[in-house]
Formats: structure tokens, sequence, C-alpha cells
């Protein structure tokens, strides 16, 4: 009998020796591998890093661990986690910016490079289950429909489970959700949390391995949707922070800063940064926007608590289990704390998309309604930059408040110094090294026939033992949105770039950040040869890791990009029932535009329900029977343009119909008809619709329901069409402006008052 060596056949079994390939084991003593990744968690707003939000199974997995205070990410999400999971650079990897994006260069094609073997692929090829839970956000959105395709999806990229969902942020209380291959129905009962959820799948994953294969290792990939927004959490979690802030961020930023030098999160002589451009102080705001402002930081902290609970959950399960020593548990945040909340915070991101303003008196109207169901909450820059203390800017930016964030690392059997801080240089890239080394496995030249990029990363292991070692890693570059910075042996350059100015007219800043954690102190002026080096340097990194052309387009002038075959299915969709949920990226454009939408149906009296319905609370539509009678809402940022039909529906089969005629720039009149198989169109109501200029909603579409948070409170979802559905069909019409033009409007959003 022969193991990996080519069988002998014979003309019998007698006279024949099988042979089978030897089995995928890990290196003897391979630990557990469990990797969180939070969401827009900034350097300081961990307990254990400086903040007073109660994170104490974090902070223990700290005590028993390593806490890292010069750990570095890209500024954004998807770029993050490509560099997480390959070891590479993300513009090497074609991560560039998020992915949304494909612009057709091969720094930013929206997902991982196939040169590029992920973490998951790896490990996976030697022994480990491999399983993905939470944020994927790693594949193209227009390739994330039931129809793919899947190449990039996890269980394409190695993981052998998943649960999450696929986008860049979701609705926690009804996310939008993906098992494996495909998606989910949308869960909204009572008491359901997206992060509670995951945990429990990922507990039921790691079991079901244990009992079928215990002797192999497991890596585990959790990646929350907190604490990007919506801040959202069960209501006693943020009423357990009621009052807590009443100080204002001003007060409350100093106090974190007090605590992050005496624990040495921060090293003494260490400036706290001035208040960033745009955030007021806290003594000059008027009591309106002081009690709205702390009611969304309430919000965050109650959001970040629950979390911590979460983990915790984790935790414990491991250690009951007998696996938590021989686990190597890595904790990382994405990017800094978010600006994407604006100057006064947001009820309702799509307003935000929509670059609509909303009073801040109409917001505090709605200030119960904070971190619940109804609301898509971000708070106000000036608790971003407490989130960041004592740091510059924000998430998107590569000053440190974007890039500089919260590394801890706990292992039992492999880490002596518990509690210990390390303050040597690293980045998000190195994670995949120091876990491979760990591991005692080597990325393969060749991949599934594809020869391998090689590992630009380095693996910080050495920093386990001996706190004290100096830096071994020397140099790292960053850009983002056109802005860039490079490090550089204890010394940093920065720029942020103003969007449609020339790259050569950037002005760069220069700090001695081994001297200036915090980059209060810009030597450009007097270090006039260091910054030339440090530029010259950019440069050299640039053409290296494959950062070139520089791009200063926002997200809106890119998502209208269409790599060919992959334009939209043409003015007339038709969605058959039993369609399942469908990502807002796989829908019809119906934009600023005139459209019909109709829908076969054979009915009784008494039979209602949704036809169709895209959208949530925060906005979205939805067309319906009820009580006999045809009915189309429009939810425009929670306000509600409702037609009703005249007179009762008749039985029978019939097309039920919609058409919405545009009079002017996002506006309209919406007319219900009816039309019996064979027969005439009877108009039989209308009404005046106002529309939303550029992203009509956050949620994705229903055939046949209303699944998720609905549209409008007039009905109990998922409302299921009680008659005979057969398909709804979609006509759009070419009367609407450039796209371009409603791009410029979300981008210029995205910009504003920056």
């Amino acid at each position: 009998m022969a193991n990996g060596s080519e069988p002998v056949v014979g003309l019998t079994v007698a006279d024949s020796t099988p042979s089978w390939d030897p089995p995928r084991r890990p290196p003897e003593g391979a630990p557990n591998v469990v990797v969180i990744v939070l969401d827009d968690t900034g350097f300081a707003q961990l307990g254990c890093f400086g903040s007073d939000i109660e994170t104490p199974n974090i902070d223990r997995l700290a005590a028993g661990g390593l806490r890292y205070t010069n750990f570095h990410t890209t500024a954004l999400c998807s770029p993050t986690r490509a560099c997480l999971l390959t070891g590479r650079n993300h513009h090497s990897v074609g991560m560039r910016f998020v992915s949304n994006i494909d612009s057709g260069f091969s720094n930013c094609r929206g997902v991982i490079s196939p040169k590029a073997a992920t973490m998951a692929e790896v490990l996976r090829d030697n022994g480990y289950g491999t399983f993905a839970l939470g944020k994927w956000h790693l594949a193209t959105l227009e390739d994330c429909s039931p129809a793919g395709p899947m190449d990039h999806w996890p269980l394409q990229r190695g993981f052998d489970r998943y649960y999450g969902f696929m986008g860049g942020a979701t609705d926690q209380f009804s996310p939008e959700l993906t098992i494996d291959n495909h998606p989910i129905d949308p869960p909204s009962h009572d008491g359901y949390h997206v992060s509670e959820d995951i945990i429990d799948q990922a507990k039921a994953m790691i079991t079901a391995h244990q009992s079928s294969s215990p002797a192999n290792p497991f890596f585990t990939y959790v990646a929350f949707g907190a604490t990007h927004s919506p801040h959202q959490a069960p209501r006693q979690y943020i009423e357990k922070y009621k009052g807590r802030y009443d100080d204002g961020w001003d007060i409350v930023r100093q106090r974190w800063f007090d605590k992050q030098i005496a624990t040495g999160v921060v090293p003494e002589g260490t400036t706290l940064s001035p208040r960033n451009p745009g955030v007021d102080a806290w003594d000059d705001l008027s009591d309106a926007q002081k009690a709205l402002y702390l009611r969304m930081q309430e919000a965050f902290a109650g959001f970040l608590d629950h979390t911590d609970v979460q983990i915790g959950r984790l935790i414990d399960f491991l250690e009951e289990s007998g696996l938590l020593d021989d686990t190597m548990f890595v904790l990382i945040s994405d990017n800094g704390a978010s600006q994407e909340g604006g100057k006064h915070g947001t009820l309702n991101e799509l307003a935000f998309f929509n670059q609509i303003r909303t009073p801040v008196e109409s917001m505090l109207d709605r200030v119960d309604d904070i971190g619940g169901r109804t609301v898509y909450n971000n708070y106000p820059w000036g608790w971003a930059q407490v989130g960041n203390t004592p740091l510059r800017f924000y998430k998107q930016n590569t000053y440190e408040g974007g890039i500089r964030d919260p590394l801890i690392i706990h292992w039992p059997n492999g880490i002596d110094d518990a509690g210990g801080l390390r303050d040597q240089y690293h980045h998000v890239s190195d994670l995949m090294p120091t876990i491979l080394e760990c591991v005692g496995v080597e990325v393969p030249e060749v991949y599934k026939g594809v020869a391998q990029m090689p590992i630009e990363g380095m693996s910080l292991r050495y920093t386990f033992g001996d706190g004290a070692v100096a830096t071994r890693k020397s140099t790292q570059y960053y850009e983002m949105l056109g802005d860039r910075a490079i490090w550089h042996d204890g010394w940093k350059a920065v720029t942020k770039h103003i969007r449609g100015e020339p790259f050569a007219e950037d002005q760069w800043a220069l700090y001695h950040t081994d001297e200036d954690f915090s980059e209060c102190i810009d030597l450009a002026e007097t270090q006039r040869e260091k910054l030339r080096q440090l530029v010259d340097l950019w440069w050299v990194e640039a053409g290296r890791y494959n950062v070139l052309p520089l791009d200063d387009r926002g997200g809106a002038e890119l998502m209208i990009l269409r790599r060919p075959g992959h334009e939209p299915p043409g003015n007339t969709q038709r969605f058959w029932n039993g369609t399942p949920h469908l990502e807002r990226s796989k829908t019809p454009d119906m934009r600023n535009r005139s459209f019909k939408i109709s829908a076969r149906v054979s009915r009784a009296a008494g039979d209602s329900g949704v036809l169709v319905a895209m959208g949530a609370r925060t906005g979205g539509y939805t067309f319906y029977v009820e009580n006999d009678r045809l009915v189309y809402t429009y939810n425009r940022l929670g306000e509600l343009y409702t037609v009703r039909s005249d007179g009762e529906l008749p039985e029978g089969e019939a097309d039920l119909v919609v058409r919405y005629d545009k009079t002017a720039e996002h506006e309209g009149v919406a007319t219900l008809a009816f039309q019996l198989v064979g027969g005439e169109s009877t108009d039989i109501g209308s009404g005046r619709v106002e529309t939303l200029p550029f992203r009509q909603t956050l949620y994705g579409m229903d055939v046949g329901r209303d699944a998720g948070p609905t549209v409008t409170g007039e009905y109990v979802g998922p409302n299921p069409f009680a008659g005979e559905l057969r398909w709804v069909e979609f006509t759009l019409s070419d009367d609407r402006a450039d796209l371009m033009k409603a791009a410029e409007v979300e981008f210029e959003n995205q910009i504003a008052d920056q």
C-alpha cells in the first residue's frame, strides 16, 4: 500500500497497489487562529486604549496579551481587509479603494488579485478549517447577486463556511445576509442583532469542526459591522451611557488623553492635537446641538459595549472548550473613527449621500430614536475626533487619525509578556506573515496554477518576547483618495490632496513621529532636505507597489464606471416570484427618470400584500395591495408620498401598474392602473411624488414581500402577497440627466466642509 506515489493497476485488485494523497496536516503544534476586525473604531475608543467605554472582554485580551500602539492600516475598510488577508499592500493586490469600484487599472479592480492567495487559502491547504463571519466587502457589489459571478466571495477565496453581509455596511437589526453562496431573507424579529448572530454562528462552526476534526486547528475571521454606522444597539446598552459625556467632547477628549498618558498607550511629552477644522468648541454649541450630539455619542458607546459583550461570549466559549490557551487572537480596527457623519451627525445616511442637510432641531425631535430600528445614525466630527485621541483627522485621511489603530494579540501558549505594550512600527500587511510564521507554513510560489506575488509585509513575531527590541520595519507608504503619506525610520511626510488640483501642487507636511506622536510639529520648513528625500521615496514606493496612476476621482464618479460585460441589463427587467432578496446594486436604476412597474397577479377579494418593495424606513418605495386597493408609497428620508387607488380592485388575473411620469428634476406624478389580461388599462388614482436625487435607498429589494425594516409602517413585514404573483416587470425611460451630475452630488457631499 502506497501513500503519495502512483498506484499500480493490474488485471485484478490482487495484483494492484492503491495509493492515496497524504492528508493535509498543519505543522505540529500549530495554534488555532481567531482574527477580529472592528469597523471604524478609532485609536482611543477601546477601554484599554484610553476611553471610558466599557470593553472588559477586549481589555481582558490586552491584559493577557500585547497591545501595539504604533500599528497602522490603510485609512479605509476594503483596502485594510485586503492587506490583512494577503500580506501585501492594497494597491498591489488591486484594492486601491473600496470593493465597489473597478477603475480598469490593476491597482483598483475591487477584488483581490488571484496572484495573492489569501490567508484562508493558505491555511485551508495546510489542514485548517476556515470560517468567515460578518462583513466581507472584498467583491464588487455588482457581483454580489444570486447569479454572481462568485469568484471573489468568501468560499471562493479560501473559507469553508461564510455567514455575514457582502457589502460595506448593513442595518444591525435587520441585516442583508448571505450564507455560504446564497442570500437569505433579512431577519427582523424582536431581539435580533447581527453581532449576536455572527457569534452564535461562529460558535456553531467551531463546534462542528471540533466534533468532526478535532486534530485540525481552525481559522475564524470575525468582521463585525460594529462600529460602522448605523450605530445601533439594544436600548439598555445606550441608556447605560446616558449622562456620561455631558461634559462635552473637549473635556472628554482631554480625559481620555490623560488616561492614555497614565497607562503608557501614548508616550509622555505627547501634545494633544488641536480641534480638527470644522469642529466647534463644545461651550460654543447651542443646547439643542449638545442634546443631539450627546445622544449620538451615547449610541456609539452602547454599540461598542454591546460588541465587546459578544467578543466575551466567544472568549468564554473557547475557554470552556479548552481551546483558548492555544488560540492566537488578533484584534484590530480597519481604520480610524469615521468623519462620514458630517459636522452635525446624521440620523439617516441616505440624506448624507444625497447632500440633503437635516436641521439639528429636526433631528432633535427624533432623539429618542437614535440607536434604534428606524434611523441610520452616525455621530458628528467632534466625537469622531475624540475617538482618535490624541491624533488628527479621520478615516479616509493619511494623517494618523485615519491610519493609526488598535492592535491586540493574545496567545497564552505563544506570548509570555502578558499585558505588555509594544511601540514598534507595523502595518496591517504584516499580520498575515506574522500568523503564518506562528503556524509554521509558507505562502506557495504557485497557487491554483497562478504564480504568486511575493509577500510584502513582514512578521512582527520578533516583538512577542522583547518589548524593547528595535523596529525592524523601515518604510511604509500610504495613498487614499489622493491623500498620500510615507513613514521611514521614524519620520513621516503627509499631504491632504485637494480634489481637482494638480498633484504636483500638493503641500506636504513633515513630522518626526518618533518624537511627535500626534503630528503637531510640522518641520517642513526647517527640514526641507529631509522632506524632499521622503517625497522622493514615496514615488519610489509608489512605483514598486502599483500605486500609479494617481486618481482623485471620488467613489460616486468611479461607481458609474462599468466593466465590459457588466452593463445594466437594459430598460426592461422582469423579476419572477421567488426571486431572493437582491442587494441594491442589482436592482433597476430608477433615479430621476420616468418608469413603470407592472405586477402580473391573480387575486380574489381580500388578497393583500406586497408586490415589490425596495428600501427601509430610511428611504425607498413599496407597491402593494391593502383592503382591495392598490397602493404605491415612496419614502423620501422618512417623508411618505402615498398614492391609493380610488376604488377597489377587480378580482381575477390582471396587471397591477404604477406609472411614474417625471415632471421636473426629482419629482413627478405616480399613477395607479389595472389592466385585465386581454383588456384595456384603466387609471385608478394618481398623486405627486418627490424623489431623492442620487441614492434612493440603503437597502435592497424583495419581490412578493417586504423583508427586513419595512419601507412604511402601514403594514407589518414581510407582508407577503396573498394572491398569486407571477412576476414584476420594470420599464425605465431615458428622460434623466447624465449620471455624472448625480455622481457629483454624492461626491460633493463626501468632501463638504472637510
